[in-house]
């Protein structure tokens, strides 16, 4: 029944007929597809964005990890904001917020500026994402309707991941890397509108207490890891500062967990990490998306650097992984609720594996053609993953904690973003002593054997995730959750 102010519960979306379920399952993946679009388009974009400010190697890293960390950190927080004020009011400021910051991105003059203003995009993405899943999962309550969803929200994430660099590389070769940033204003407004007309008004039955401590030590810890990472090659591993970073980080690290296992209401829920499922989809998140942020960074400057592509050039490369996405995420989806998880998640790891190993060959000459045949491996590879993540997330959890669970598998892909361009940019750039573009595609094989463990990892993630004792460890922890909140 409707309150006198619009706001519907969880029980009145229920009802809602499937025409209107699929629009708002549209307008919830315009979110996630423009915060794709520009993450792995401002990759290709790096190279022009380092000539036309003058960054630095590791300002460049920052230009991507800044929006990455500030997002990973406050992506729980937005989950929980959006569960006690009302997802769809959480959304819509979301969406405001991200287009403010991207008008300031297209505006920067340096490349501090730039970076400060990723960062105001990011506060705004925090609050879109992990909002926008929680009402997904809220609308569709029937097991096999939301697996479904989830995989063509799985197909958002991996799609505009994928069309990232050839969008941008049109744009920053037709317009400028700005426009890259412009287009994120038009899609917000639609989204927003979209939001208000489609969207019902939704909060958790029980809202959640906020956690600041938790907060703060989450950002602290992934902050000064990955300061650290990227700092690490040019001041010295050994330096003051960078050990410093690394000393906090461990602390930040276990001071989280002291402090989360002792709150009623964490921020942090570690009573999630008891099951395997979900325990397995954040550890899966983080190597899947190190493998492609780091990908996307490296990829990007090996083509137009080290081959001479330009932007535009270099983002049809991609093509192949962008298709393979597209096709394979939905795909992924279906195969997620009929058949389970396994076969999508090994299969992803497979992929990610072979892709890792072929690109450990590249050089100056290697064949464009063996370079599609290795991004074709990896967006087939990432499109599988993206569901079955999703879907052990949120599957085995009360929906009262949807938000805050979605969240926590949001954070592992941004996570995993951040600690992939950070680590495989510090273990390429450690082999380049003078020209980038002379001695990047040698020195950028040890990145590429990390990341074809990273699909080793998936593999085993995979198999232990969906294992006869991983499924009851999921269904223990629900019942534990549920049984706990009476």
């Amino acid at each position: 029944m409707s309150g006198s102010r619009g706001v519907q519960s969880p029980s009145d979306i229920t009802t809602l007929g499937p025409r209107r379920r699929m629009a708002i399952l549209a307008t919830c993946c315009l979110s996630l597809f423009i915060v794709g679009i520009d993450t792995s388009g401002v990759n290709v974009a790096i190279p022009s964005i380092g000539s036309d400010l003058g960054a630095t190697p590791s300002q460049l890293q920052w230009v991507i990890d800044a929006f990455t960390l500030v997002l990973a950190s406050l992506l729980m927080l937005g989950g929980s904001l959006g569960d006690r004020l009302g997802r769809r009011r959480v959304f819509q400021v979301g969406l405001s917020v991200f287009g403010i910051g991207s008008i300031l991105c297209s505006l920067s003059v340096s490349p501090e500026m730039l970076i400060g203003a990723r960062m105001v995009q990011a506060v705004g993405g925090a609050m879109m994402n992990p909002v926008a899943m929680s009402i997904i999962t809220n609308v569709f309550t029937e097991p096999k309707d939301r697996a479904r969803a989830i995989g063509l929200w799985g197909t958002a994430i991996g799609v505009s991941m994928a069309l990232g660099p050839l969008v941008g590389g049109a744009l920053v070769d037709g317009i400028g890397w700005e426009a890259i940033f412009w287009l994120n204003v038009p899609v917000c407004l639609a989204a927003i509108t979209l939001t208000a007309v489609l969207v019902p008004e939704s909060k958790a039955a029980r809202a959640r207490r906020p956690d600041p401590l938790g907060q703060l030590l989450i950002l602290i810890f992934l902050a000064t890891l990955t300061y650290g990472i990227i700092e690490g090659r040019t001041l010295g591993w050994s330096s003051v500062p960078v050990a410093g970073a690394f000393v906090i980080a461990v602390l930040a690290l276990i001071g989280l967990i002291l402090v989360e296992s002792r709150r009623r209401e964490p921020l942090l829920d570690l009573r999630f990490f008891r099951s395997v499922p979900f325990s397995s989809s954040v550890v899966g998140a983080i190597l899947a998306f190190s493998a492609m942020g780091g990908f996307l960074f490296l990829n990007t400057l090996y083509l137009q650097q080290a081959r001479g592509l330009t932007p535009l050039q270099a983002g049809l490369m991609t093509l192949p992984m962008a298709v393979a996405n597209a096709v394979f995420s939905p795909l992924s989806g279906r195969l997620v609720g009929d058949r389970g998880a396994r076969f999508p998640m090994v299969g992803a790891g497979v992929m990610v594996l072979l892709s890792g190993l072929m690109l450990t060959q590249v050089g100056h000459t290697t064949s464009m053609w063996y370079l599609g045949v290795a991004y074709l491996l990896l967006g087939i590879g990432m499109g599988l993953v993206n569901a079955p993540i999703t879907n052990a997330a949120v599957s085995g959890m009360p929906r009262s904690q949807a938000g805050v669970a979605s969240a926590i598998a949001s954070t592992s892909r941004q996570v995993g973003v951040s600690l992939g361009v950070a680590l495989f940019g510090a273990i390429a750039f450690a082999g380049v002593g003078g020209s980038v573009a002379a001695e990047l595609p040698d020195a950028s094989h040890p990145a590429w054997f990390l990341m074809a463990a990273c699909g080793v990892g998936l593999v085993v993630v995979g198999i232990v995730s969906t294992s006869r004792w991983g499924l009851s460890t999921a269904e223990r922890t629900r019942e534990r959750i549920q049984h706990e909140q009476q």
